[in-house]
């Protein structure tokens, strides 16, 4: 049936047929809509623009540097964990440009840039990166200095999330207390049940504006057993994460720990590359770049994503503060774990598992933390020097 939504009906059931009908209702609503897709051996977040780009039936196995998609056994459309790519990347691009300026005689004139993208749904947000959204909220929203880019986006997206029946070889969001179930920062959510009998999905409503979509779609009420059975994949979920991470004391932990000798052994395997920072879903930092054309009639200003990896990034008067492997893998880390509790009053890390699965030597976050804590039990612990986690040691 087709009606408004009660607001007794905490939960209801979408039948696999009619899921495309939420999304041709978010589009003939006027949004974007972007999920998941298959390209280049990889699912990642596009406009989908045919029927085969959807991974139905695919799942994703990963581990510490390795990641392939792998056919199922049935025809799941959301059996996957999260791809290389995070939904950042349509929140805060990773190039933007501020202004042009084109010359006019002796002079010139700046030309504002517009945003006139419409607004998106993003179909297909895990906990973990709901998670990190809120991160970001608080990054560019929160504060005496707003984004206006990222406000003007942010403002303008549906959220479809989707509750994990599945944990990922990297996965850590239960030690995060990020996941699996999505607890908020969603319009509507989703767990997809699908066994030899039945191929649906329950759905609980975030907003109003997802009670108002969700009533042009049909569905009927959940029943107690369908709702159990969706809060039971999502407790197997919780069981079954790839890894794990000891969070309490962490950020004390490393700071205690500024000149262990575990960061030499990460810095003989660390290429620096900056992967993990450029597939963390909350890593927010940008540089500014100014460019002309040949002829000198235009230029213009564009922000772009950077890394605390690149010699650049640090760099001031004199060269950069963090030229060694060791220093900027021990900046990232402790930054991530520890430093964002003091400056935002949260971790950083929300337990995706990118930055090990994107690490090209499959260097682990969570097993990093686990060796620098399991020294400060041995009989004869390192002596360590009190020293800033932003000195070039």
């Amino acid at each position: 049936m087709v009606s408004g939504l009660l607001e007794t009906e905490q939960h209801v059931i979408i039948a696999r047929g009619d899921f495309h009908r939420l999304i041709d209702t978010l589009r003939a609503g006027g949004y974007q809509v972007i999920g998941p897709t298959v390209r280049d051996d990889a699912i990642v977040y596009a406009e989908p623009t045919s029927a085969d780009q959807p991974p139905i039936g695919w799942t994703d196995i990963q581990e510490a540097g390795s990641y392939r998609l792998q056919k199922r056994n049935d025809d799941a459309l959301f059996g996957y964990v999260v791809g290389p790519h995070s939904w950042k990347q349509f929140l805060c691009p990773a190039v933007i440009t501020l202004w042009r300026a084109r010359r006019e005689g002796g002079g010139f004139t700046v030309v504002s840039e517009t945003d006139d993208r419409p607004p998106m749904a993003f179909i297909g947000v895990r906990a973990c990166e709901l998670a990190a959204i809120a991160i970001q909220d608080q990054i560019f929203l929160q504060g005496p200095h707003v984004d206006p880019i990222y406000r003007k986006r942010r403002e303008k997206i549906f959220i479809v999330a989707v509750n994990c029946t599945q944990a990922g070889g990297t996965c850590f969001c239960a030690s995060m207390k990020t996941g699996p179930k999505a607890t908020g920062g969603f319009d509507l959510a989703l767990t997809e049940l699908l066994d030899a009998g039945r191929h649906e999905f329950v759905v609980e409503v975030g907003s109003a504006q997802g009670a108002a979509i969700l009533a042009q779609v049909p569905h009927r009420p959940a029943s107690g057993d369908q709702i159990t059975a969706a809060e039971d994949k999502i407790a197997d979920t919780t069981r079954r994460m790839g890894r794990a991470l000891e969070t309490d004391g962490i950020k004390e932990l490393l700071y205690r720990n500024t000149n262990h000798p575990r960061w030499d052994q990460i810095a003989a395997r660390c290429l620096t590359c900056g992967n993990c920072t450029m597939v963390c879903p909350t890593c927010f930092c940008t540089t500014v770049e100014d460019t002309t054309d040949l002829s000198g009639e235009w230029a213009k200003r564009q922000r772009r994503w950077d890394s605390c990896f690149t010699l650049d990034f640090s760099f001031i008067h004199g060269g950069s503060i963090r030229s060694s492997a060791r220093s900027r893998y021990r900046q990232w880390m402790t930054h991530k774990l520890a430093a964002w509790i003091d400056q935002f009053g949260r971790s950083g890390c929300v337990g995706c598992g990118r930055c090990i699965t994107w690490c090209p030597v499959g260097i682990d976050i969570t097993a990093e933390a686990a060796a620098i804590r399991a020294s400060e039990s041995e009989p004869h612990p390192v002596a360590v020097a009190k020293e800033s986690v932003y000195g070039n040691a």
